[in-house]
């Protein structure tokens, strides 16, 4: 075959000629139209001169600025990387942030076992996200972090806008509000893994601001530190350490604590409007504890609703229920922890069980909340109406068993309190003539009779060192010859401290001792007026060892101390009947010439309900402290009034307001209580009773005894035993 039916290469130059010897180029397809070809782009020209020259300057400095940039960029997230690294290897197990108390708690139940009062930092129990009421969780999100299931640990919006409220309200960027998630919160909260060391130094509360601090490194350790739970955690198991462990007020960290401490239910039986007002604690839990100032906690509550509804967690009708229905509190929040009792009891048990305890301890006590309800209206009645308004007079309550058993204690007018002085327990006073029944306690155990006379006359005794003494009843009258039952009865002085005389100051002192009245007893024979102090709970302890027979008794409110979750408890009862002070038939006839004080006496106003009822009233010198201490079959009570700096009382005798008192507390007490005689011995007559007898020698003490001591007083001070000039104003004792 002949070449001519190849076909040929074009040639280089039938390119560039496409005119000649170039083949006939091929029409385009129908209906496309000729490729159009783009014309060449143009050089631009290159400036010249100072404008060329600072273009290129500026490219090149912005072409340095994004080299540098970009290169510090990825070291910085590789710093960012290696340091939430860290972090995130440092992080504990997720069981080991949910309780992160350094201290314990004591939970204390009443005489039937319910609880009544909190100490230390209460922890309920583990929750988690899960477990809580949907409320809760949702309220908390609504309240603290409404973006966190959308960020990584912090919230740049949330800062920015932080710093923007922080600076309108013309404080530093960082002052004032902060702007952190819940993560940082946490992060706060565990102190970044630092746990707290005893031995550094720190006290509790100097650690806990460290862990708080608002400077600029402390802030960028939280970020990374949150952003490293983030990557370790879940967001759940994050909310579930900030459930466990945030505090929220009353002495409750977590939440499980917080709704059992205030509403007396678990953490997952909350409602709407309790759940937001648990949230509305986070913010500041002292300042809106409901147990110290509910109304301002349930306005809190009430803009949490508004925040949970406008994100979508409760309907309009569900928000409108929760506002129209607040939040209320448990009995036993409302009780402020129990207030002077709770706090007496801890000071009784041992300090590594009460006070500083580092472990969970139940401690079932003697408290009756219905004696306590009894007692604190009582005292409310009174100065409600019998007090005139704005007076500042203080009074104190104690009620007990004849064992010593504290069955309810109010140590101030403000009952439901915690950590307040505690004039029951803490106030030495001078008990006035409320100390007499020791002295006649003293001479019925030598073998006196409550019949057994004795002269009411002018008196006086010669006071080494002071001089003549000469104590004078408070009528400024004498009654003659009466009983020893008659001059405890209108409480005489001059008796009084002749009988203290003839027994002997010394067994008197000792007859108190042993009774509980553990304070330095006066020397002199003011000792019989009651010029010695003491407190209200160690004189009502004394009268209960009259009642019960002449024991001794130890007030105590604890009953037994166990450690949560354990059977056996690890002490029991730290008071009671102790050894007997006077024989029991003395005992007996102390308590009859006791009823006859109330019966018949100055503590009439006592009487209620026809019960027999025993007692003693006490006003001291100047009116600065009245008493009335009295006994049912049943029950002690002792009532103290007076003002904390010795203002005198204007018009208040032992006879008067503390005797109706003592009256409206007991009879609320005795409401269902059946009726019981008291343990009491009606006295034999007395020898030396006969009118030739009182005519003819009539002498202090009746059946001879004192008699020497009579014939030296008569010997100095003639045959009255008192004759002298009446110096020095005496101890008074009590008026009608």
């Amino acid at each position: 075959m002949s070449d001519s039916s190849k076909r040929k290469r074009p040639l280089v130059a039938d390119k560039r000629y496409p005119g000649k010897g170039s083949a006939v180029p091929k029409k385009a397809p129908k209906g496309k139209a000729p490729a159009k070809r783009k014309p060449a782009r143009a050089k631009r020209p290159k400036r010249s001169g100072i404008i060329g020259l600072l273009n290129a300057f500026v490219g090149w400095v912005f072409g340095l600025i994004w080299k540098i940039t970009w290169r510090l960029t990825a070291i910085g997230m590789v710093v960012l990387a290696v340091a939430i690294g860290y972090f995130y290897t440092t992080l504990p197990a997720l069981d080991d942030l949910l309780d992160g108390r350094a201290r314990g708690s004591v939970t204390m139940l009443d005489r039937n076992g319910d609880v009544f009062a909190w100490r230390g930092d209460q922890f309920g129990g583990v929750v988690t996200a899960d477990s809580v009421s949907k409320h809760l969780k949702n309220a908390v999100v609504a309240t603290e972090d409404k973006r966190f299931y959308r960020h990584l640990g912090i919230s740049p919006r949330g800062i920015a806008s932080a710093i923007r409220i922080n600076l309108s309200e013309g404080r530093g960027p960082l002052s004032g509000h902060g702007g952190s998630t819940i993560t940082q919160q946490v992060a706060k909260l565990i102190c970044f893994g630092e746990p707290f060391d005893p031995s550094s130094g720190q006290t509790e509360a100097e650690y806990e601001r460290s862990c708080r601090a608002g400077n600029i490194q402390r802030k960028a350790k939280e970020a990374l530190y949150a952003m490293a739970m983030e990557a370790k955690y879940s967001k759940d198991d994050i909310l579930s350490i900030y459930l466990n462990r945030a505090y929220m007020g009353g002495g409750a960290y977590g939440a499980e604590a917080a709704a059992q401490r205030f509403f007396g239910k678990p953490a997952a039986a909350v409602n709407a409007a309790e759940a937001a007002m648990l949230a509305g604690l986070l913010t500041a839990p002292s300042s809106f504890s409901p147990t110290s100032d509910l109304d301002r906690s349930q306005n809190r509550a009430a803009t949490v609703i508004r925040l949970m509804r406008e994100q979508g967690y409760l309907t309009q009708p569900e928000a409108d229920a929760a506002q129209a229905n607040p939040a209320e509190l448990s009995e036993a929040a409302e009780a402020k922890a129990g207030g002077y009792f709770a706090d007496w009891v801890m000071s009784t048990g041992p300090e590594f069980f009460t006070r500083n305890t580092t472990e969970d301890v139940i401690i079932k006590t003697t408290l009756d909340q219905r004696i306590q309800r009894a007692a604190e209206d009582g005292l409310k009645w009174v100065f409600e109406n019998k007090v005139r308004e704005g007076s500042k007079a203080q009074a104190a309550i104690v009620v007990m068993s004849a064992d010593g058993a504290v069955r309810a204690m109010v140590g101030g007018r403000k009952s439901k309190v915690a950590g307040a002085f505690n004039r029951a327990t803490q106030a030495l006073r001078q008990t006035g003539s409320a100390f007499k029944p020791f002295v006649y306690a003293a001479a019925l155990d030598l073998g006196y009779s409550p019949n057994d006379l004795i002269d009411d006359e002018p008196y006086c005794l010669n006071i080494p060192g002071s001089g003549k003494w000469c104590p004078r009843n408070y009528t400024n009258n004498f009654k003659g010859l009466v009983t020893l039952t008659d001059a405890l009865k209108n409480s005489l002085n001059i008796p009084a401290v002749k009988v203290s005389e003839s027994v002997g100051r010394e067994l008197v002192s000792q007859v108190a001792l042993q009774f509980g009245i553990k304070n330095d007893l006066a020397a002199g024979p003011a000792l019989a007026l009651g010029a010695s102090e003491s407190t209200l709970i160690e004189m009502t302890g004394a009268y209960a060892g009259i009642l019960n027979g002449g024991s001794s008794v130890t007030p105590y409110g604890l009953i037994d101390l166990r450690l949560m979750g354990d059977n056996e408890p690890l002490m029991g009862t730290g008071g009671g009947i102790g050894e007997r002070v006077i024989q029991e038939e003395a005992a007996r006839q102390l308590v009859y010439m006791m009823e006859k004080v109330i019966s018949k006496g100055t503590g009439q106003r006592g009487q209620f309900g026809g019960r027999q009822l025993a007692g003693k009233t006490g006003t001291t010198s100047a009116a600065k402290d009245a008493w009335f201490i009295g006994f049912s079959a049943d029950y002690v009570a002792g009532v103290w009034m007076g003002y904390d700096d010795n203002t005198p009382l204007k018009g208040v005798t032992g006879g008067g307001l503390p005797t109706e008192i003592w009256r409206e507390t007991m009879s609320r007490v005795h409401e269902g209580v059946p009726l019981s005689d008291l343990p009491m011995s009606l006295p034999s007559p007395a020898s030396g009773q006969g009118e030739q007898q009182v005519a003819s020698d009539p002498i202090p003490v009746g059946n001879g005894r004192g008699t020497l001591i009579d014939q030296v007083l008569r010997e100095i001070f003639g045959p009255s035993s008192g004759g002298g000039g009446q110096k020095n104003t005496p101890v008074r004792g009590e008026d009608r």
